[in-house]
């Protein structure tokens, strides 16, 4: 069969290209990719080439298929899997397999190391690994985008579980949130500061008592405040607080004014801004935890921390990168119950879009870029749909105004029904 693709053959080398598929072995399953979400990550890999330690250093010779935030169906099942999955089943993929064998060791992962499977393609061969691992991860719920938001929102989950406290007197550490804490979220409205409240105001096991979510755009954290409201927090038991910080002279007394003088449990840092990690350092209460979750691109990357505090007060750090498969089971799971993350998406493509959105995706601005991969279609926001002027897109923003400017289950279905008529 045929796969149309983005390979990565090294730094800044992207190329869109049609090659023939070999036909599935025993243990493999042939897929049909739907959707991708791209990620600041294949950002990096893709600048960084095979400097990238998911990256193969035969790239040059063996390009491999970027992007791994995907959904599609399954097509063709190997014998070896045939109890398991069937023709037809809708699925994510969990791309952090830790699977030593893998052409870059333990790191090999689809969307960076692997020659025919990664999001940005029509069709992919799913290896056996992926299935060994437990990585092939079956979505019930509607449409395909959710499926493709389950990778990031995994990360979010699993910087939630990693936070941790500590018992005075024992070397005993409790992991998770505080429930009935106080949580911060600093810089909190890009794409996944929103997948991060999100997940807080739907999780059912347990949630602060009071959420602080910072950035110094207001336009952003009016978006924010307006799809994820006080309102709904307050009926889930959350005082949630939307605060600029941006013309604050001093933005961590008046947090911790806010956090009734004690400071916060958990303070997550969304950028990797030195300011921002010494912010969440002034703000910890005792024994608080602060998650550094947004990587820097330098290796130097350094910011103060107070080690009176880590001493006397219990303060530690903890860094997140990425969740694992439990994870992701966990967002399918609230996905599949009906926890919409539309809100990250703002940008529509199609495969032909994919090479110049990764290649400046920094300076692309709103979230996530959500891409058809079946579509030829220019990344579009979906604010500017109705300034297309073409019937596709004036039903698109008909339907997307409909659900509150966002993307949704019935604008996915149009758009695809609309290019397999043509």
């Amino acid at each position: 069969m045929k796969t149309k693709a983005v390979r990565l053959y090294g730094k800044d080398d992207l190329r869109l290209e049609e090659f023939e598929l070999p036909a599935i072995k025993d243990d493999e399953i042939l897929a049909k990719v739907v959707s991708d979400s791209i990620c600041m990550s294949s950002y990096k890999a893709a600048h960084q080439g095979t400097d990238h330690k998911r990256v193969p250093d035969d790239a040059a010779t063996n390009p491999v298929i970027i992007g791994h935030e995907f959904a599609g169906q399954i097509v063709e099942v190997g014998p070896k899997w045939q109890s398991q999955f069937k023709p037809g089943d809708k699925f994510s993929i969990q791309p952090a397999m830790n699977y030593p064998g893998g052409p870059v060791g333990i790191y090999s992962a689809p969307g960076y190391s692997y020659k025919f499977i990664g999001g940005d393609a029509t069709y992919v061969i799913i290896p056996a690994e992926v299935m060994e691992t437990g990585c092939l991860l079956p979505y019930t719920g509607e449409g395909f985008y959710p499926a493709s938001l389950s990778e990031p929102l995994s990360c979010v989950i699993g910087a939630m579980h990693a936070n941790y406290h500590t018992h005075p007197g024992s070397y005993h550490h409790d992991m998770e949130i505080k429930d009935g804490g106080k949580m911060a979220l600093l810089a909190g409205v890009g794409p996944m500061g929103l997948a991060c409240i999100n997940y807080v105001l739907h999780r059912e096991d347990r949630k602060p008592a009071l959420f602080v979510v910072t950035d110094i755009d207001q336009a952003r954290l009016d978006r924010a405040a307006s799809l994820y409201t006080k309102e709904f927090a307050a009926k889930r038991g959350i005082d949630l607080r939307y605060v600029n910080t941006g013309t604050m002279e001093d933005p961590a007394a008046l947090l911790r004014e806010i956090s009734g003088g004690t400071g916060y449990d958990e303070v997550v840092v969304m950028a990797p801004v030195p300011a921002v990690v010494a912010q969440a350092d002034d703000i910890l209460a005792f024994d608080g935890c602060l998650n550094f979750f947004s990587g820097p691109g330098k290796p130097d990357f350094k910011a103060p921390l107070n080690f009176y505090n880590v001493h006397y007060s219990s303060t530690h750090v903890v860094g997140t990168s990425g969740g694992n498969t439990d994870d992701m089971k966990e967002a399918l799971y609230y996905m599949a119950k009906g926890m919409d993350p539309a809100g990250l998406v703002t940008h529509i493509g199609g495969l032909n879009a994919v090479i110049d959105t990764t290649l400046n995706l920094p300076s692309i601005p709103g979230g996530k870029k959500l891409i058809y991969t079946h579509i030829d279609m220019p990344l579009t926001a979906i604010a500017d749909f109705g300034k297309a002027g073409t019937p596709l897109f004036d039903e698109l923003d008909r339907i997307c105004r409909a659900h509150n400017g966002l993307w949704n289950v019935e604008a996915e279905n149009y758009l695809l029904s609309y290019y397999e008529k043509d």
